[in-house]
């Protein structure tokens, strides 16, 4: 289903032939992390190929979504949160969300929780709990998904985020901290959200 477009940044054009062999063979594609080139490329190759297909972009994030014409798009009855500290883990955030709802998952969004106001996060535990799995995204020292672990009994996915800046800075400390986390929680590499939202997913089809 998915492909990382950064694997052929190199030259645009290859980025859009691996989204048409997924369409082909699975009905369904999404591509990651791409830039506009990337994504003026896939459409142009969708509308040679597939005319009747289904494109979606998320923009902001660089994930285009394509699905075709007899698509029947997968139903998981289990929810996948995606969890937020603050805008700038938006991104990461956003891959992984859609990747569980690629799986069939309903994704409930909980943006804007991080720990820097408490309150926030407190807040939000009812609908925290309501969720199945979670995927709970945070950059800096990474203290979000330790915290909402130690409140809720749900599985919890940490993805670190490169936010922050000197020592520690790019996702490290988000990573480390989590990693040494005391509360009971696993962890993908820095950024990883389509590594994250796949996991929210294969959970969410037990």
């Amino acid at each position: 289903m998915g492909v990382c477009a950064r694997s052929w940044r190199r030259w645009p054009r290859a980025t859009s032939r691996p989204p048409t062999t997924a369409l082909e063979t699975t009905g369904h594609a999404v591509v990651t992390r791409t830039d506009a080139e990337d994504r003026a490329a896939v459409r142009e190759r969708i509308e040679a190929e597939h005319s009747d297909a289904d494109l979606t972009v998320e923009e902001r994030a660089g994930v285009v979504v394509v699905h075709a014409a007899d698509f029947d798009p997968p139903e998981i009855d289990a929810r996948v949160g995606v969890v937020t500290a603050g805008t700038s883990d938006a991104v990461p955030a956003t891959e992984a969300a859609t990747i569980a709802r690629e799986m069939g998952a309903t994704v409930e969004r909980v943006d804007d929780v991080g720990v820097a106001s408490l309150a926030r996060t407190l807040d939000a535990v009812d609908a925290l709990r309501d969720q199945d799995v979670l995927v709970v995204a945070a950059g800096r020292e990474g203290a979000l998904p330790t915290v909402v672990a130690g409140l809720v009994d749900v599985p919890l996915i940490g993805l670190p985020v490169s936010t922050g800046y000197g020592h520690g800075g790019e996702g490290e400390a988000a990573l480390a901290g989590m990693l040494q986390s005391c509360t009971a929680l696993s962890v993908v590499n820095v950024d990883a959200g389509f590594t994250a939202g796949a996991q929210a997913g294969l959970i969410a089809r037990r």
